[in-house]
Protein backbone atom coordinates (compact mmCIF):
# COMPACT_ATOMS: atom_id res chain seq x y z
CA UNK A 1 0.00 0.00 0.00
CA UNK A 2 3.21 2.77 0.94
CA UNK A 3 3.91 2.22 -2.93
CA UNK A 4 0.60 2.85 -4.40
CA UNK A 5 0.15 5.77 -1.66
CA UNK A 6 3.55 7.34 -2.87
CA UNK A 7 2.41 7.26 -6.74
CA UNK A 8 -1.19 8.77 -5.21
CA UNK A 9 0.93 12.03 -3.72
CA UNK A 10 2.94 12.39 -7.19
CA UNK A 11 -0.10 12.32 -9.02
CA UNK A 12 -1.67 14.79 -6.52
CA UNK A 13 1.56 17.04 -6.77
CA UNK A 14 1.70 16.87 -10.61
CA UNK A 15 -1.81 17.72 -11.21
CA UNK A 16 -2.24 20.60 -8.35
CA UNK A 17 1.26 21.93 -9.82
CA UNK A 18 -0.71 21.63 -13.32
CA UNK A 19 -3.70 23.42 -12.47
CA UNK A 20 -2.22 26.39 -10.57
CA UNK A 21 0.01 27.10 -13.34
CA UNK A 22 -2.48 26.98 -15.77
CA UNK A 23 -4.94 28.81 -13.74
CA UNK A 24 -2.92 31.86 -14.79
CA UNK A 25 -4.32 31.71 -18.32
CA UNK A 26 -7.57 33.44 -17.13
CA UNK A 27 -5.87 36.70 -16.20
CA UNK A 28 -3.72 35.86 -19.68
CA UNK A 29 -7.60 35.73 -21.27
CA UNK A 30 -8.78 38.73 -19.49
CA UNK A 31 -6.00 40.70 -21.12
CA UNK A 32 -6.58 39.49 -24.56
CA UNK A 33 -9.96 40.40 -24.07
CA UNK A 34 -8.91 43.71 -22.59
CA UNK A 35 -6.50 44.69 -25.49
CA UNK A 36 -8.72 43.44 -28.20
CA UNK A 37 -11.80 45.36 -27.10
CA UNK A 38 -9.09 48.69 -27.03
CA UNK A 39 -7.72 47.89 -30.57
CA UNK A 40 -11.11 47.37 -31.61
CA UNK A 41 -12.35 50.36 -30.00
CA UNK A 42 -9.71 52.65 -30.99
CA UNK A 43 -8.47 51.73 -34.50
CA UNK A 44 -11.76 49.92 -35.29
CA UNK A 45 -9.82 46.79 -36.12
CA UNK A 46 -10.08 43.09 -34.89
CA UNK A 47 -9.00 39.47 -35.42
CA UNK A 48 -11.08 36.02 -34.80
CA UNK A 49 -7.61 35.03 -33.95
CA UNK A 50 -7.95 37.36 -30.68
CA UNK A 51 -11.41 35.71 -29.96
CA UNK A 52 -10.51 32.27 -30.95
CA UNK A 53 -6.97 32.78 -28.83
CA UNK A 54 -9.63 33.83 -25.74
CA UNK A 55 -11.63 30.15 -26.24
CA UNK A 56 -8.20 28.59 -26.53
CA UNK A 57 -7.19 29.92 -23.15
CA UNK A 58 -10.59 29.38 -21.24
CA UNK A 59 -10.49 25.76 -22.68
CA UNK A 60 -7.18 25.52 -21.41
CA UNK A 61 -8.40 26.09 -17.75
CA UNK A 62 -11.37 24.44 -17.93
CA UNK A 63 -9.90 20.84 -19.04
CA UNK A 64 -6.27 21.10 -17.23
CA UNK A 65 -7.34 22.32 -14.10
CA UNK A 66 -10.11 19.82 -14.06
CA UNK A 67 -8.29 16.99 -12.40
CA UNK A 68 -6.91 19.61 -9.57
CA UNK A 69 -10.36 20.53 -8.93
CA UNK A 70 -10.96 16.49 -8.14
CA UNK A 71 -7.57 16.00 -6.50
CA UNK A 72 -8.81 18.93 -3.62
CA UNK A 73 -12.39 17.76 -3.68
CA UNK A 74 -14.34 20.83 -5.03
CA UNK A 75 -16.43 19.03 -7.56
CA UNK A 76 -20.18 19.11 -7.23
CA UNK A 77 -21.84 17.29 -4.23
CA UNK A 78 -25.36 17.46 -2.40
CA UNK A 79 -23.63 17.86 0.99
CA UNK A 80 -26.74 18.27 2.74
CA UNK A 81 -27.41 14.49 2.19
CA UNK A 82 -23.55 13.75 1.92
CA UNK A 83 -23.67 14.56 5.76
CA UNK A 84 -26.81 12.92 7.03
CA UNK A 85 -25.06 9.54 5.76
CA UNK A 86 -22.04 7.31 7.94
CA UNK A 87 -19.05 7.70 7.06
CA UNK A 88 -18.67 4.09 5.81
CA UNK A 89 -21.36 4.76 3.44
CA UNK A 90 -19.76 7.97 2.27
CA UNK A 91 -16.56 6.08 1.75
CA UNK A 92 -18.61 3.38 -0.31
CA UNK A 93 -20.65 5.85 -2.17
CA UNK A 94 -17.04 7.24 -3.20
CA UNK A 95 -15.67 4.36 -4.11
CA UNK A 96 -18.45 3.13 -6.18
CA UNK A 97 -18.80 6.23 -8.07
CA UNK A 98 -15.00 6.61 -8.44
CA UNK A 99 -15.50 2.90 -10.05
CA UNK A 100 -18.79 2.64 -11.91
CA UNK A 101 -19.43 6.49 -12.97
CA UNK A 102 -15.99 8.25 -13.38
CA UNK A 103 -13.95 5.70 -14.83
CA UNK A 104 -16.26 4.71 -17.40
CA UNK A 105 -16.47 8.59 -18.47
CA UNK A 106 -13.19 8.98 -18.79
CA UNK A 107 -12.02 6.00 -20.70
CA UNK A 108 -14.97 6.30 -23.00
CA UNK A 109 -13.52 9.88 -23.25
CA UNK A 110 -9.59 8.85 -23.73
CA UNK A 111 -11.13 6.30 -26.74
CA UNK A 112 -12.82 8.95 -28.16
CA UNK A 113 -10.08 11.69 -27.99
CA UNK A 114 -7.17 9.72 -29.37
CA UNK A 115 -8.72 9.49 -33.12
CA UNK A 116 -10.29 13.00 -32.52
CA UNK A 117 -7.11 14.43 -31.82
CA UNK A 118 -4.70 12.57 -34.18
CA UNK A 119 -6.89 12.99 -37.20
CA UNK A 120 -7.31 16.74 -36.66
CA UNK A 121 -3.20 16.96 -36.17
CA UNK A 122 -2.78 15.16 -39.56
CA UNK A 123 -4.96 16.91 -41.52
CA UNK A 124 -3.07 20.36 -39.83
CA UNK A 125 -6.98 21.22 -39.12
CA UNK A 126 -7.26 25.08 -39.60
CA UNK A 127 -10.19 27.36 -38.18
CA UNK A 128 -13.16 27.95 -40.59
CA UNK A 129 -12.71 31.50 -39.75
CA UNK A 130 -11.01 34.04 -41.38
CA UNK A 131 -7.57 34.76 -39.72
CA UNK A 132 -8.52 31.82 -37.03
CA UNK A 133 -5.74 29.80 -35.07
CA UNK A 134 -5.41 26.03 -35.75
CA UNK A 135 -7.51 23.65 -34.28
CA UNK A 136 -5.31 20.93 -33.19
CA UNK A 137 -4.20 22.76 -30.08
CA UNK A 138 -7.79 22.49 -28.53
CA UNK A 139 -8.01 18.93 -29.65
CA UNK A 140 -4.90 18.06 -27.90
CA UNK A 141 -5.87 19.97 -24.72
CA UNK A 142 -8.85 17.42 -24.50
CA UNK A 143 -7.00 14.49 -24.58
CA UNK A 144 -4.73 15.85 -22.37
CA UNK A 145 -7.63 17.00 -19.80
CA UNK A 146 -8.61 13.53 -19.63
CA UNK A 147 -4.99 12.03 -19.56
CA UNK A 148 -4.47 13.74 -16.66
CA UNK A 149 -8.12 13.44 -14.74
CA UNK A 150 -7.17 9.53 -15.55
CA UNK A 151 -4.14 9.64 -13.33
CA UNK A 152 -6.18 11.72 -10.69
CA UNK A 153 -9.07 8.98 -10.81
CA UNK A 154 -6.62 6.58 -9.85
CA UNK A 155 -4.66 8.63 -7.28
CA UNK A 156 -8.63 9.37 -5.57
CA UNK A 157 -9.37 5.39 -5.62
CA UNK A 158 -6.35 4.64 -3.88
CA UNK A 159 -6.64 7.18 -0.86
CA UNK A 160 -10.30 6.25 -0.58
CA UNK A 161 -9.11 2.35 -0.41
CA UNK A 162 -6.22 3.55 2.07
CA UNK A 163 -8.73 5.67 3.88
CA UNK A 164 -11.26 3.14 4.16
CA UNK A 165 -8.37 0.47 5.63
CA UNK A 166 -7.34 3.24 8.18
CA UNK A 167 -4.19 3.96 6.72
CA UNK A 168 -4.43 7.34 6.05
CA UNK A 169 -6.79 10.15 7.30
CA UNK A 170 -9.84 12.11 5.12
CA UNK A 171 -8.18 15.40 4.66
CA UNK A 172 -11.67 16.23 3.41
CA UNK A 173 -14.35 14.62 5.67
CA UNK A 174 -17.33 16.99 6.04
CA UNK A 175 -17.82 18.82 9.24
CA UNK A 176 -20.86 15.57 11.27
CA UNK A 177 -22.92 18.03 12.99
CA UNK A 178 -24.30 21.40 12.65
CA UNK A 179 -23.00 22.22 16.13
CA UNK A 180 -19.76 21.25 15.31
CA UNK A 181 -20.19 24.10 12.34
CA UNK A 182 -21.57 26.32 14.66
CA UNK A 183 -18.66 25.76 17.18
CA UNK A 184 -16.01 26.60 14.34
CA UNK A 185 -17.71 29.53 13.24
CA UNK A 186 -18.35 30.58 16.53
CA UNK A 187 -14.27 30.36 17.37
CA UNK A 188 -13.12 31.98 13.77
CA UNK A 189 -14.84 35.13 15.02
CA UNK A 190 -14.07 34.96 18.78
CA UNK A 191 -10.32 34.94 16.87
CA UNK A 192 -11.45 38.04 14.49
CA UNK A 193 -12.58 39.72 17.53
CA UNK A 194 -9.93 39.03 19.77
CA UNK A 195 -7.21 42.25 20.38
CA UNK A 196 -4.18 42.45 19.47
CA UNK A 197 -1.09 41.69 21.88
CA UNK A 198 -1.11 45.00 23.36
CA UNK A 199 -3.95 46.47 22.94
CA UNK A 200 -6.70 47.08 25.83
CA UNK A 201 -9.64 44.78 25.55
CA UNK A 202 -13.17 46.49 24.20
CA UNK A 203 -16.21 45.67 22.98
CA UNK A 204 -15.44 45.77 19.41
CA UNK A 205 -17.00 49.35 18.68
CA UNK A 206 -14.96 51.93 17.12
Amino acid sequence: MTAFLKLSQAIDALNERLGKTVAWAIVVAILVSAINAIIRRVFGVSSNAWLELQWYLFGAVFMLCSPWTLKVNEHIRIDIVSNMLSRRKRDWIDLLGHVFFLFPFVAIMLWLSVPYFIKSYQSGEVSSNAGGLLIWPAKGMILLGFIFLALQWLSELIKRIAIMRGVIADEHAPVHSAEAEAERLLQELGDANAPAHGEPPGDGIR
